[in-house]
Parts: C-alpha cells; structure tokens; sequence
C-alpha cells in the first residue's frame, strides 16, 4: 500500500556546530578502521584530549573524534541517524511535544553554515529521516494529523508512502533502513502494541515478514548492500536482544551482562552500532565486529554526555551517527569518526 509524490525544492537550514573532542579509546574490533578524507567545517574547532577505557572483550587503541551537530531551528533536539559513504547524513530536529514537532534533515560535510536541507514528507505533521544509502536516497516515516504513521522513501526526488496491509487497527508503520538496491526494513506495530519487522522492496512494493527463531515483538533497525539485516526482539525471559539476518540465518546479539540490546545500523563489513543498558538505567553506544565469529564489542560514550549515548548509523569508513542526552537536559546529534595514529 502506498502513495506517490514528486518533491519539492528544499529550503537549506542553518548548522550550529557546539563542540570537537578527542578521545583515545580502548577497543576491540581487531582491524584498524578506514579513514575517509571528508573535511570538517573551520568554525569546528578541536577540545582536549583524554585517555579514557571501555568495556572491550579485546585490547587494541583507536583515537575517536567526537563532534556535536545541532540544528539551529532547535538546538535543544537533534538526532543523527544514518550516515552514507560520502558522509551525508540523515536526521531530524524536534522533540515531538507541542510546539517542536519532528522535522526531517539531511546533513552534508563540512556539516557548518548552509549544510542542513530539509526532508518532510509532503503535508506531514512530522517527518524522521532515518536511513541514507550511498546515493543519497533516504527512508523514514511521517505521521498524519491523527497521529498515525506511515513509512516513506524518498528516491530520486519522489516521496513515497508505504503501510504494510497486515497493520489491522494498528497506527504505526516505520522504515528505519534502505540499502542501495531500494530495500528497506522496518517494522508495524498491530493492535495490540506487539511490533511486527518486515523487509520492503521499494520496485515491486511487496512487504516480507522477519521472524528469528523464539523471538516477539521484533523491530528491523538496518539493512546493508548485501541485503543483511539488523534489528532487536523481545526473548522469553523479557530480555530485549539484536539480531543480525544474513544468508536466511538468524544470529542472536547481546552485549555481554546486559538485558536491552538494540542494534541499530551496520556497514558493509557487518560492523554494527546500536545501544545497550547498563546499570542504573544508563544508555550506552556500541561498536559490534565479526558478530559471527568471535565477537568483538566496544562500549562507546559521548565524554560530555550524562550516560544516555546511542549510535544508530555507520558507513564503510567506520564513521558513527547518533546522539547523547547533555548537562541540560538537550539532546545533541553526535558525528563520531575514527582518526588515524
């Protein structure tokens, strides 16, 4: 089920960009992690440096810089999203609550003044831009001024609007990732608030479920080039644990000692980010390598955020989007990127 827009020319908004720092991590992927030569805005400036170590279940060093991008149309409320090869980046500003509805962005280096675009869905109360692929093309989902949403995909200036026909009385649909060939994942949520993932070919319009084994309510978060998938489900004992879908095979994750592990985004190389909890309601990010053979996490925290990091993209040059929870209360879109030694 869908609808069809052309859309229009887009206004560009104004980036603030509140900080630069430099922090040399104790990590664990193993493999030293591909630098892209994108540029930085002049008017990011760099902060200290700090030697700091996480929770690893393998020893090597990586230096990581850490960069707040806020849009100024509501620098209390950023999200950062998805991020492509050529390090555009999607996302959205605005908390939802009255007055500061989600409004769509697409964000391009060197990510200062002029840089941010918008993207809403046409006639759209609010807009999530959540995924970007490699050319530029984004998913994500808007909602109706009833309050239901619907999933969309933005290819090649045509806004399209997507619901799976097996919602029933349920009011949400949501993409949350799309790969280069126009497959999108994502989930439903029917009416009895019990989600529901599913993998959409954008060409032919068809919905597929995605069931792992002994899991319930399930949500589909990315979907790299080689059509591999993550997302998280709710086990049989309560515990909310990833999944990675590859080669029809379901692979279960969990971030060691922890009960919430949701996988948000993965690259290529099946690196994949998400967050888990930690003690005391804490939300920390993760770096996830080799989930199929010995696996490597790496636990990674904005240094000036108050214990509530989440990563939800990648790309192949092992650049990190999301965002943190600040000392006042803002939540802040995060740029992570690996420096070389």
């Amino acid at each position: 089920m869908f609808r069809s827009y052309r859309k229009a020319a887009q206004p560009t908004f104004v980036a603030v960009v509140l900080g630069l720092f430099m922090l040399v991590l104790a990590a664990c992927s193993g493999v030293s992690p591909t630098v892209a030569s994108l540029s930085l805005s002049s008017a990011q400036s760099q902060k200290n440096q700090q030697a700091q170590t996480y929770t690893c279940t393998q020893t090597c060093t990586y230096t990581y810089s850490f960069t707040t991008l806020n849009d100024q149309h509501d620098p209390t409320f950023n999200q950062l999203l998805g991020i492509n090869t050529s390090g555009k980046i999607a996302g959205y500003f605005g908390s939802g609550s009255a007055n500061h509805p989600n409004k769509g962005y697409t964000l391009v280096s060197p990510y200062g003044q002029g840089n941010y675009s918008n993207e809403n869905f046409p006639g759209s109360v609010q807009t999530q831009v959540t995924a970007i692929n490699n050319n530029g093309e984004t998913a994500g989902f808007w909602v109706d001024g009833q309050g239901n949403n619907f999933g969309f995909i933005d290819w090649d200036g045509h806004f399209t609007s997507y619901k799976d026909p097996n919602t029933g009385t349920g009011t949400v649909n949501q993409l949350l990732g799309i790969n280069n060939a126009g497959i999108a994942v994502g989930f439903y949520t029917d009416g009895n608030g019990v989600n529901h993932a599913y993998e959409l070919n954008r060409q032919t319009g068809k919905f597929t479920d995605i069931v792992p084994v002994n899991g319930a309510s399930t949500t589909a978060t990315g979907i790299n080039n080689n059509g591999d998938v993550v997302g998280f489900f709710i086990d049989a004992h309560g515990n909310t644990d990833g999944f990675l879908l590859k080669n029809h095979t379901f692979t279960h994750l969990s971030f060691p000692n922890s009960n919430n592990t949701q996988p948000f985004g993965l690259n290529d190389g099946d690196q994949i980010v998400g967050t888990y909890a930690g003690s005391s309601n804490s939300t920390h990010g993760f770096l996830l390598s080799n989930p199929l053979g010995q696996k490597s996490f790496q636990s990674i925290d904005v240094p000036y955020g108050i214990g509530t990091t989440t990563l939800n993209g990648i790309n192949d040059a092992g650049w990190l989007v999301g965002f943190y929870v600040d000392g006042t209360g803002n939540t802040d879109g995060v740029l992570i990127r690996p420096i070389a030694s």
